[in-house]
């Protein structure tokens, strides 16, 4: 933390050059090197001069662009963004092989930087599933421990959480009635990801509530950590909801699918900084038969189908009215969660080792 801040970014970008360099020319001879893209700077270059010297073939694998995530901090026309835009296109020509996560990415490769790319979709992991109910109940009463959301809203004998209990007679678990919704989002709390259309969405639910509509109470959870959370917890300590409860945990690795796997409803407010990449929160989200309501963005399309296995918005009003329909009369079998739900069962038969094996493994020869 010493001298200007351009300075401390370039020292920062070759001391990370060197160690990286170091380190793969370190390893045994691979016959690939497989790098992520963001973040691209130094590893493009590194990875290139390691290619170079251990004549291996590098593959880029494109998420999204280093040089617009950049921009939300900087902004479009900022020196740096400019450096990081033209060193992302240079270097990305020199890769063997190039992946990318939509088609809408593939074509911009094509046209803007002359980069051939193809399409490999994100799919989940095997163990993102749908959590049985007994695996259910252990993970609420393990984070009843900590998280006061989930501990139940009276005191009795029975093994108990907010959202399901144990039945004293027969010993099976069972979700009673009157239990509220789990709604759940993921986030790195950055500059891509605006939950203050949440917030004001769910102030919305609340005041239907107060006005006697048929709506349960909601436990809002939002994973992850990052540089905002800090700013938005601040918001949500503001308000002032009886009905709604919330819990910003961070969760352990195991932990974070289970609850993905119980939940009843996922939130995405991801907005891609190039409008090209997808949210892989979503993509867990379905491989756990998840419904989503999700905020629109140029190529969400290309994983979301509105109305069939979750709902686009676009801004907190619309939000709000989504949340009013999907949660009426809850729990009721029938409604529009439980349709996007077998929707999502139907269509989860791919995943990500499978689509690995039908997509990459013939490029490769």
């Amino acid at each position: 933390a010493v001298g200007p801040k351009l300075f401390r970014y370039v020292v920062k970008v070759i001391m990370q050059s060197v160690q990286l360099l170091y380190t793969m020319l370190s390893i045994d001879q691979p016959s690939y090197i497989l790098l992520q893209n963001p973040p691209g700077l130094p590893s493009i270059a590194v990875a290139w001069l390691a290619c170079l010297f251990w004549r291996s073939k590098l593959i880029i694998d494109w998420h999204n662009y280093g040089y617009t995530i950049m921009s939300l901090t900087h902004g479009r026309y900022h020196p740096l963004v400019h450096i990081a835009k033209w060193y992302e296109k240079l270097f990305g020509r020199l890769s063997d092989y190039n992946l990318c996560v939509t088609d809408a990415m593939k074509e911009d490769l094509w046209v803007n930087c002359n980069i051939k790319a193809v399409t490999l979709y994100d799919k989940p992991a095997s163990y993102f599933k749908e959590t049985p109910l007994e695996l259910q109940h252990h993970l609420y009463m393990k984070l009843a421990k900590d998280y006061q959301p989930f501990k139940p809203r009276y005191v009795s004998n029975a093994e108990r959480s907010a959202f399901t209990e144990r039945d004293e007679v027969h010993g099976r678990v069972i979700k009673p009635k009157g239990r509220p919704a789990l709604l759940i989002s993921s986030t790195s709390w950055t500059e891509d990801e605006d939950f203050s259309v949440l917030l004001k969405a769910l102030e919305g639910y609340e005041w239907y509530v107060n006005q006697g509509v048929r709506l349960p109470p909601l436990v809002c959870v939002i994973t992850g950590k990052g540089p905002l959370k800090d700013h938005y917890n601040r918001l949500i300590n503001k308000l002032d909801f009886k009905h709604i409860q919330f819990c910003t945990p961070w969760l352990e690795a195991e932990d974070y699918p289970l609850l993905l796997g119980s939940a009843d409803l996922g939130v995405c407010l991801h907005k891609s900084s190039s409008g090209l990449d997808l949210p892989m929160k979503v993509v867990d989200m379905f491989g756990c038969c998840l419904p989503v309501c999700a905020i629109h963005f140029k190529c969400l399309h290309e994983l979301m189908k509105h109305d069939e296995n979750g709902l686009i918005f676009s801004d907190a009003e619309e939000l709000t009215e989504q949340l009013k329909m999907l949660f009426l009369g809850f729990p009721t079998l029938g409604s529009k969660l439980q349709t996007f739900r077998e929707n999502l069962r139907e269509s989860n038969k791919l995943r990500w080792d499978e689509n690995w094996d039908q997509t990459v493994l013939p490029l490769l020869g």
